[in-house]
């Protein structure tokens, strides 16, 4: 039994397929195969379950993959002790963002870790959170950066930064001469929303009910804040934006950005990651590096949080 192994059955547990485990262990499917087998062989259990599809663990390969992941945590202990020792800012970094933030903060910050810290390998995903956490449960990331609070158990969650929400008004619209708006003139039969599963969507419709606003007007759904503004310029109502996201439009849409009257309401976005995660020391670095790239308005303490669940 080797390490390698129990990486192997863990990576097509989290992949539920022979071929995409082999990929993201960046070996050859027959190899991987190989490794499994004889795995399997030397305890002599099945641990997959290769007649179903997506391929899952038997009930024996589950016990074996609780083993494996306690293993594989204990050996990353090890490992993480001696660059320790060595003072070293050495190895992997594993981090996932959600996509309403990803566009907007990725660049801001990331050429400049990399010139920090030449010696972290990190690796960016964009992912929703409900995948995020699920991620962190089995230590396929190490960090995340996700609209909070959470309140998921076991999962830490360390504030970033608190960005107001925006007003994106058209120079059609009937509020396009106003030099800001209240919360409570927001039409909801105007407005473009996310697509179900994206947290600034669930942010706000929690802000519409708020204020007493039916969601049943809301007519025009997108995965992507840049297809909503280009929807609201042409004429198909207003939207919601992350500060963030507002001071990147190119000038013109600029323009059309508007604040909204205090309290704003304002998305917490934090770092979050495993109670038992090793690399606090990285993860620290991460966030100073993020927070030195961010404008002093998102690093100020807001008066309304609204939830992203």
């Amino acid at each position: 039994m080797t390490i390698t192994q129990l990486r192997y059955i863990i990576a097509v547990d989290n992949h539920r397929h022979f071929a995409r485990a082999a990929e993201a262990c960046f070996v050859t499917q027959p190899t991987l195969s190989m490794q499994i087998q004889k795995l399997e062989e030397e305890l002599d259990i099945l641990i997959f379950d290769r007649s179903k599809q997506p391929i899952v663990p038997t009930p024996l390969g589950l016990k074996i993959l609780d083993q494996a992941r306690k293993v594989l945590q204990e050996a990353a202990i090890l490992e993480h002790m001696s660059k320790q020792i060595k003072g070293t800012f050495q190895g992997e970094l594993r981090l996932a963002v959600i996509p309403t933030v990803a566009p907007s903060l990725l660049p801001r910050f990331l050429v400049e870790f990399n010139k920090a810290y030449p010696k972290i390998k990190l690796f960016v995903e964009e992912m929703k959170t409900s995948d995020m956490i699920e991620a962190l449960r089995k230590d396929r990331i190490d960090v995340g950066i996700a609209a909070t609070p959470l309140e998921e158990k076991g999962v830490v969650e360390k504030p970033l930064y608190h960005e107001p929400f925006v007003a994106f008004v058209p120079s059609y619209h009937r509020m396009a001469k106003d030099k800001f708006l209240l919360a409570s003139e927001i039409n909801p039969e105007e407005l473009l929303l996310l697509n179900e599963g994206h947290c600034f969507r669930n942010s706000v419709l929690s802000l519409c009910n708020s204020i007493n606003l039916n969601s049943e007007g809301i007519h025009m759904e997108s995965g992507h804040f840049d297809t909503l503004v280009k929807l609201a310029d042409k004429g198909m109502g207003m939207t919601l934006l992350p500060y963030l996201t507002g001071i990147d439009l190119n000038d013109r849409y600029k323009s059309y950005v508007k604040p909204i009257a205090e309290p704003t309401p304002t998305r917490q976005v934090s770092l979050i990651y495993s109670r038992a995660q090793l690399k606090l020391e990285w993860i620290e670095a991460l966030g100073e590096t993020i927070k030195k790239h961010l404008p002093k308005k998102v690093l100020q303490q807001p008066e309304h949080v609204v939830s992203p669940l």
